[in-house]
């Protein structure tokens, strides 16, 4: 095990690992250490904690120090700096008229480069583009084509849920998700219902997946023939997987009426599931596209 704390960069998706040293650090506070891109400033999501040895990317770097008022001035300055070169990247694309649109600039701590970060349906030569933005940056240029969901997770917003996106505010990275979870948790298969503000499917299907998954063993599927303790038996109507409740169509002198039952009170077996769910061929198709759609961040390669 060894003490690390946590750091995240402003447009980096993943959350790092430093070696805390003799320094005191607690959640928010910011702190100078130094990566692949040279010295950066960050900020701790998490107080001190112990981790095992096989999660650490060796060798572990310890934190530079934290952050001093001129290095917070640093960073504010920089922040109005990333705001004028966005504007000037925006107008060299349109004077080149590449078809790209532009999401985010970001400079590094020490100004050693500047980063334009964009989406673009296709491969874009923008060769001509960093000429022109290093003659006017006098400094180290990497334009990097990002995802939609990169997109998302730099922009932030708010989820159907009323919350902040998950990519947002916690997720390091980007989790597969997959149409199968919809479908474990019994939700519509339309592809509005299902998909986030970046138009794949929502990341969080996967955050109760495993407890679904868990539950569902205990249930039979609708339409599963059943037999209760009681000796009745019938159709399985509908189930409450939370409560581990099914609603059960019992057919007795010739009328039928439906009862409910705890899971635990009834035997069955799974005849083969009925995954289309009253779904579309258009609508399955753009669900598969949506999950074949590359789940991997961009933000991180360097």
């Amino acid at each position: 095990m060894t003490k690390v704390i946590g750091v995240r960069f402003r447009t980096a998706g993943k959350i790092y690992f430093f070696d805390p040293g003799d320094h005191v650090v607690k959640r928010n506070d910011h702190v100078i250490v130094e990566t692949a891109r040279g010295l950066e400033y960050g900020t701790v999501v998490g107080d001190p904690k112990d981790v095992e040895d096989d999660e650490i990317v060796t060798p572990l770097k310890p934190i530079v120090r934290i952050a001093t008022p001129k290095d917070d001035e640093q960073a504010l300055k920089n922040k109005d700096k990333e705001k004028e070169a966005f504007k000037i990247c925006l107008e060299k694309i349109r004077k080149h008229e590449l078809e790209m649109k532009l999401i985010d600039a970001e400079y590094t701590f020490d100004n050693n480069k500047v980063l334009f970060y964009f989406t673009a349906d296709g491969r874009i030569d923008f060769r001509e583009l960093v000429k022109d933005l290093a003659s006017v940056f006098r400094t180290r240029i990497e334009l990097r084509q990002i995802g939609v969901r990169d997109e998302t997770k730099i922009r932030g917003g708010i989820g159907i849920c009323g919350r902040p996106l998950c990519c947002h505010a916690h997720l390091s990275d980007f989790i597969p998700v997959s149409i199968k979870m919809a479908k474990e948790q019994n939700l519509s298969l339309n592809p509005t219902k299902i998909s986030g503000v970046c138009g794949r499917l929502m990341c969080c299907l996967k955050h109760e997946e495993d407890t679904y998954e868990e539950l569902n063993r205990n249930l039979p599927y609708p339409g599963d023939f059943v037999t209760a303790d009681d000796g009745s038996k019938g159709e399985a109507q509908s189930v409450n997987v939370l409560r581990q409740l099914v609603k059960v169509i019992v057919e007795e002198n010739g009328e039928k009426e439906i009862r409910e039952y705890r899971a635990d009170q009834l035997k069955f077996k799974h005849r083969k599931r009925n995954n289309k769910n009253d779904v579309s061929a258009e609508e399955l198709k753009e669900l598969e596209k949506m999950e074949k759609s590359d789940s991997k961040s961009k933000l991180d390669e360097d």
